[in-house]
């Protein structure tokens, strides 16, 4: 891989990982524009590495604190917080059995053009009507069982290519009276299981192929989408409030028109 490459790809992954928009809709622009070859399977470890190490680092201070909550709790002494932790962990693991049930079917059957466009578009107008339509009251430390074990199952929706993980927990979470910064919350501590779920999954598939790697372009993909994941939450936090979602949900009718150009 040449260093535009790698540059342009880690950038793509860092910047769409946590958007609305679908990092895989996005990754297949590139292909199709320069006709370059797959990137391989360790260098898309490394730039989702990168990704899952940004989220931490901007939670870092709730993960301690939710840490500690639970640690607590499982002493008998829960409390508000340690009843987030437990409710994203229920939430945090449908997509586990889901995704190593069916990893064959997902990766080999739907990694389909014509179904990240559909995705992409159909998608995008659930967000639409999720932002339009909810009645936001709930706060984060909200979450029960019953929420979080729906935005669980509305999690595994994001295994299918074009669908956007963050688009779709976000979606359900506004569905379910959340508001939008507290459903941005909720949808990105459970994108810290889910990536290093996917993370783990891709390494242990690296180990057993055996390959060689150019360990300096894997390194510059983590750095580049963890800078890039970074700013992009920062952002995306600052300003959901004032801005909704509906510019994305444009946007992603924009990214299927220009997929379904680029494939007609």
């Amino acid at each position: 891989m040449e260093y535009f490459q790698i540059i342009l790809l880690a950038v793509i992954q860092g910047l769409t990982e946590f958007l609305p928009v679908s990092s895989s809709a996005h990754l297949i622009l590139p292909f199709n524009l320069f006709g370059w070859p797959d990137q391989g399977l360790a260098f898309d470890t490394a730039v989702h590495l990168g990704s899952l190490i940004a989220i931490m680092w901007y939670f870092r201070a709730d993960l301690v604190s939710l840490l500690r909550a639970s640690h607590q709790h499982v002493l008998g002494s829960p409390s508000t917080e340690s009843w987030f932790a437990v409710n994203l962990l229920i939430a945090s693991l449908p997509i586990m059995f889901v995704g190593l049930a069916m990893k064959n079917f997902l990766e080999s059957d739907l990694r389909n053009i014509d179904i990240i466009i559909l995705t992409t578009v159909l998608f995008g107008a659930l967000l639409l009507l999720a932002d339009r339509f909810s009645k936001p009251e709930k706060e984060s430390t909200a979450l029960n069982y019953g929420d979080a074990l729906m935005i669980g199952l509305a999690q595994c929706f994001a295994l299918i290519p074009g669908t956007s993980r963050s688009g779709v927990t976000i979606t359900l979470a506004l569905l379910l009276g959340y508001t939008r910064e507290s459903a941005t919350r909720i949808s990105f501590l459970l994108s810290i299981p889910a990536i290093a779920g996917a993370a783990t999954l891709k390494t242990y598939d690296l180990l057993q192929a055996g390959m060689s790697v150019n360990w300096l372009n894997l390194i510059v993909g983590l750095v580049v989408s963890f800078v890039c994941a970074y700013t992009c939450i920062v952002l995306f936090l600052g300003y959901i409030n004032r801005i909704g979602f509906v510019p994305f949900v444009l946007y992603r009718f924009a990214l299927g028109a220009v997929l379904f150009w680029l494939v007609r």
